[in-house]
């Protein structure tokens, strides 16, 4: 084999298990989110949540000139700093909620500070 080979396997390696890890943290992290519904990582790098949100939110992303999922979205990127993608986007199903996230970004301090956001969101709109 190419002497490269095992700097290669291994950086492989460790990317893959680092993609794995924070994939892991994010979906256990929507898994316990009041109002939130995700299947498991299947191989991309994208989870695609199912939320629910109350009225008052509803009324607050309207009263706001968005659609629901991008007033969380937003209320999420000014909250964290974390960027997800409105279900609007993607043809999602009349009446439903969605949006699409990433774990690309390093370690999975971020992945806590999204589920703080989560509680601190669904309490201000209860």
């Amino acid at each position: 084999g190419e002497p490269s080979y095992d700097l290669y396997k291994s950086e492989r390696d460790g990317i893959f298990a680092g993609l794995q890890s924070r994939a892991t943290a994010l979906h256990k992290a929507f898994q316990n989110m009041e109002g939130v519904e995700c299947g498991p990582p299947q191989g991309s790098m994208y989870l695609f949540p199912t939320i629910t949100l109350s009225q008052k939110a509803k009324e607050a992303a309207e009263k706001d000139g968005k659609t629901p999922d991008a007033f969380y979205a937003m209320k999420m990127l000014e909250a964290t700093g974390v960027c997800v993608v409105p279900g609007a986007g993607f043809g999602q199903k009349e009446g439903t909620l969605h949006f699409r996230t990433t774990f690309l970004a390093p370690g999975t301090s971020w992945v806590e500070n999204v589920a703080k956001f989560h509680g601190d969101f669904m309490e201000k709109y209860r």
